[in-house]
């Protein structure tokens, strides 16, 4: 039986004898139905390997502001190898030691704080949300006022806003809050979306919208990043005829919480979310039965490994494949880290030694 690193606490397999069968029993069949692509994505990987790197280039301690992907596995390996997780800039020390911004993104007050306090910060915030912080830019830059699509509270949508003048972008959370919506100008309206979104809701949104506001004009490329609709894509293809759709992920991972919502909808008989192992919800496993399985952007592969692995001590499984998309993108890191090398030793902690 595989065991992965705890780093301290809850992500351990349980090892008590009741739990397992006999390695002499006859295992019941199970169907593991596994998504691809699943897991990391070019922007959550980028923003591990900053972390990585700094403390391999500065030492520890790095200081990280907010958690640098919300998945509590990822961040209990990083502290493990010395990076400090804090919520605000107020908590980082005049030490000379780097601070790293999530891969979520930051308000611009944020990195103008940093300078005002002569602090080395990378900013890890992923490219594409990046992106979409330039497309709300254009369109405040146009004349427009921005409608922000997204979750209220989420950290990419706080770092979104933060872009922009106060009082110039307005957020539409459902289709409800699009269809009370009154602008100023409803001739100067522009919008854009949270990168992790449900496609399937967004688009809903985005026509309540379109229906009335005609002029309103959408960003020069799609919102909703290629992994977000790469993984929902999987999710629908896997869904029919599931008894169990499990998501490994964190509960405050929007992107993972996406995924549960689209499996149910998709025709999974039930969803669940699950950070690990220990999780599994084993009275809803069904022998003889199929289990579909996927991963949020955040949440590592060495999980899911684990996760196969307590099926098959419980299980003789079979695992089938289903692959939407091939995701070949890749998010170099900042020119101060290249020379700087990376090795799969340095990784191992989310990639297993492979």
């Amino acid at each position: 039986m595989r065991r992965i690193p705890s780093f301290g606490a809850t992500f351990a397999l349980p090892n008590s004898p009741e739990l397992f069968l006999s390695a002499t029993a006859t295992k019941p069949k199970l169907t593991i139905r596994m998504c691809e692509p699943r897991g990391f994505c070019a922007g959550v990987d980028r923003a591990i390997q900053i972390v990585v790197l700094a403390l391999k280039k500065y030492g520890a301690p790095v200081y990280v502001r907010h958690e640098i992907v919300h998945n509590r596995y990822v961040v209990e390996g990083l502290r493990s190898k010395g990076a400090i997780f804090v919520e605000e800039l107020d908590s980082v020390p005049d030490d000379g030691q780097p601070v790293v911004f999530s891969a979520h993104g930051v308000p611009k007050s944020v990195p103008a704080a940093a300078e005002a306090r002569d602090l080395l910060y990378l900013d890890a915030t992923c490219p594409l949300v990046s992106k979409v912080h330039k497309q709300a830019m254009r369109h405040t830059r146009l004349g427009r006022h921005v409608l922000l699509i997204g979750h209220r509270g989420h950290p990419e949508v706080i770092g979104t806003m933060g872009q922009l003048p106060e009082g110039s972008v307005t957020l539409i959370e459902t289709e409800a809050d699009a269809a009370e919506y009154v602008p100023a100008d409803p001739e100067a309206l522009g919008f854009v979306t949270q990168t992790t979104l449900s496609v399937g809701d967004t688009a809903g949104i985005i026509a309540v919208l379109q229906a009335r506001f005609p002029q309103m004009q959408a960003p020069s490329s799609e919102s909703i990043c290629y992994a977000t609709t790469n993984r929902q894509d999987a999710v629908k293809a896997a869904a029919p005829g599931a008894d169990l759709f499990l998501i490994v992920g964190a509960p405050n991972s929007s992107n993972s919480l996406r995924l549960v919502e689209v499996a149910e909808r998709s025709g999974a008989m039930q969803g669940a979310l699950v950070e690990g192992p220990q999780d599994l919800p084993w009275d809803c496993v069904k022998p003889g039965g199929v289990v579909a399985m996927s991963a949020g952007a955040s949440a590592p592969e060495i999980l899911v490994d684990a996760i196969v692995d307590s099926f098959r001590d419980r299980y003789d499984v079979t695992i089938e494949l289903v692959r939407t998309a091939e995701e070949n993108e890749n998010f170099p890191v900042m020119r101060s880290l290249r020379q700087t090398p990376l090795t799969p030793v340095d990784m191992a902690f989310v990639n297993g030694q492979g």
